[in-house]
């Protein structure tokens, strides 16, 4: 069979332990036989990062800026020990932080729905989506350790010099504080991307802050959403029959437990990290999610949603056998070839993205699958199968379709 021919690159970010495994398990299996698979490599391993000073990282988000459709392997966060380990020049920032920032987009997360595994919240009857603001906040923080007693302060210089300042606390002892912050342009991006994304997929939106508590920082994400709504987005949502609806995050968390799902939620940074995770993991797995980041500027950046699996990368490396679900990895692949296709009018390349997105699906819906879905599976006599042989089933069901 004639490989189908790409004529854009994809930018393509590999990553760090086990999923960087799987990576070149999925080019070698499900990619390269079938498509002449064209594009532009970044090791965004912790090793090449700390050679380059995480320069790559930078250059990656500039392809991808290029090139306008990326593919992103998961990748460490380095932590204290991490730096230790792995002998590192400093603790370096989080790549999908940088990427995120430089990209200014939106991180939009979905389970993948497959028979028989059903969601441990019983009334979930349709996918939950997250809307996750993708600059600033915590992920952009400043911190200081304090070491004694004082004065802490937050103070704004204009560009004509003048202070404003107020405090944030008299310390009586030691303690610590933290600075965050997000600026109006993309929290207008974030909502805009958040009422087009509801749009096209004609889904009710959800957002949620604490604005009750946090009255200027938090109030100014509600005030932004609510003014594009409805000088921009309330007639097309009228027409379109669906709904805008804000709410406490705290009451967000309580509706949806309750709700059967089929809506949009859009969070703030740290909230819609944390939320994903809990409905990917209601949902049946954290490797059963899709991600994708959407910027303004109409640039996609796709990547599993879990993290490297480093228990699973320790095992691999004693010679030991691992049962790593690559799901979100492949679908991953599936997306960003999709969107290639769409944006290039390469219709064969769509179509391949679904039909390898059909055989995964199909393959553990046969009672073929790994270890963490067996676990949780209402399928019965379900076959178990290592990490390699997973990937080759799925190959096998391919070659059917």
């Amino acid at each position: 069979m004639e490989k189908i021919k790409m004529t854009t690159p994809l930018v393509e970010m590999d990553g760090d332990e086990m999923t960087r495994i799987l990576w070149k398990m999925i080019k070698d299996e499900l990619l390269l036989p079938y498509i002449d698979l064209k594009t532009e490599y970044y090791d965004l391993g912790l090793v090449k990062r700390n050679e380059t000073n995480d320069q790559v990282t930078i250059d990656s988000a500039n392809a991808t800026k290029k090139y306008g459709v990326a593919v992103k392997c998961a990748t460490i966060t380095p932590n204290a020990a991490r730096v230790e380990e792995c002998n590192l020049k400093e603790m370096w920032k989080s790549p999908n932080g940088t990427i995120r920032a430089m990209l200014d987009g939106t991180v939009f997360r979905a389970p993948i729905i497959v028979k028989g595994i059903e969601p441990c919240v019983k009334n979930w009857e349709k996918p939950i989506t997250l809307a996750r603001h993708a600059y600033g906040d915590v992920y952009k923080n400043t911190e200081m350790k304090i070491d004694g007693p004082g004065k802490a302060e937050l103070v704004f210089t204009d560009e004509n010099g003048v202070e404003t300042r107020a405090t944030i606390q008299e310390f009586k002892g030691p303690g610590i504080i933290q600075g965050i912050h997000n600026i109006d342009k993309s929290i207008e991006s974030f909502a805009r991307a958040c009422f087009n994304y509801a749009l096209d997929t004609k889904q009710e939106l959800w957002f949620a802050t604490k604005d009750t508590i946090s009255k200027k920082y938090d109030h100014n994400f509600k005030d932004i959403f609510a003014e594009i709504f409805e000088k921009e987005y309330k007639e097309k949502f009228d027409a379109a029959g669906i709904t805008y609806f804000y709410t406490l995050i705290d009451d967000a968390v309580a509706r949806v437990m309750k709700s059967k799902g089929g809506f949009i939620w859009a969070c703030k940074n740290y909230d819609g990290d944390v939320m994903s995770d809990m409905v990917s993991s209601a949902f049946g797995s954290l490797a059963m999610m899709t991600s994708v980041l959407v910027s303004p500027d109409g640039i996609y950046e796709y990547e599993a949603a879990h993290g490297t699996v480093q228990r699973h990368y320790y095992k691999h490396l004693k010679g030991e056998e691992t049962s790593t679900n690559s799901v979100a990895t492949i679908f991953a692949w599936t997306g960003a070839l999709r969107k290639r296709g769409e944006l290039d009018g390469i219709k064969e390349l769509c179509d391949f993205a679904d039909k390898l997105e059909k055989a995964t699906i199909k393959t553990i819906e046969s009672g073929k699958m790994t270890k963490d879905l067996a676990l949780i599976t209402s399928l019965k006599d379900v076959t178990v199968l290592n990490s390699r042989d997973f990937i080759t089933e799925i190959k096998n069901t391919l070659d059917t379709l």
